[in-house]
């Protein structure tokens, strides 16, 4: 079933991509700056159909229109960068161009991976896409590569497989998990729900610690293997139905 594309003017639509205040905007219709389909736009109150091919179709100021709502992006998170808007020190919305920042609707880090993690982190505008993949309801499942500073004693896995195993300080057990050893000191966490530091808070349960932390996969979604630390891209229709369950 196909839906009629939504259509907005132009100083708006522009506006809610962070390229400016409808003012600005207005100005760089007037400069001749806003093409669309190979001709300048003349008036800023034009309206425009926000159709999939429009980033295809439209440049601002000779580069193509950044994609409009919604927007889901797969981040590789380098170490050392916080998913907040606010704490100090790198922030991953500082690897985005500086204009996403104000975009309406805002992105948003779906869940967060803490700053000495590295690897897999989604970021969407659409709220209700975000809440589907972080609801433990929908049991999207989560993959951590694990760097342990002690070997494992071989009990591991059926603690976290248990659904018995407890956090300190909470009081609901942990839904299983499952765990793929490499070495006695490398493994593999695969959780089903994304408590707060939940592999470091398993493996200090289980009287470990984790020394690096990396994740590569969220349900049927991998970070590609040629994705640099930093570097993003947006994702495709068939990228977000691999990571929901069917």
């Amino acid at each position: 079933m196909s839906t009629t594309p939504t259509a907005l003017r132009l100083d708006r639509l522009l506006a809610n991509l962070g390229y400016g205040a409808r003012k600005q905007v207005q100005q760089m219709v007037h400069d001749g700056l806003v093409v669309l389909d190979g001709e300048r736009i003349e008036d800023a109150d034009r309206r425009i159909s926000v159709a999939p091919d429009l980033p295809a179709r439209m440049t601002v100021d000779g580069e193509p229109l950044d994609p409009p709502f919604p927007l889901t992006l797969m981040l590789n998170k380098p170490l050392g960068v916080t998913c907040s808007r606010k704490e100090a020190g790198p922030l991953v919305f500082g690897l985005f161009p500086q204009r996403w920042q104000v975009r309406e609707p805002a992105l948003s880090t779906v869940g967060r991976l803490d700053k000495e993690t590295s690897g897999l982190l989604l970021l969407t505008d659409d709220g209700a896409l975000l809440h589907k993949i972080i609801s433990p309801k929908n049991h999207v499942p989560k993959r951590y590569h694990v760097t342990l500073k002690w070997p494992m004693h071989g009990g591991e896995a059926a603690a976290f497989a248990s659904g018995t195993l407890m956090l300190d300080g909470e009081d609901k057990p942990l839904l299983p998990a499952t765990l793929e050893t490499f070495s006695p000191t490398t493994a593999c966490v695969t959780l089903m729900e994304g408590r707060y530091h939940q592999v470091r808070r398993m493996f200090a349960a289980v009287r470990n610690r984790v020394v690096g932390l990396h994740r590569d996969r969220i349900g049927r979604l991998q970070l590609p293997d040629d994705l640099a630390p930093g570097a993003y891209r947006i994702l495709t229709p068939e990228n977000l139905a691999a990571i929901l369950p069917a």
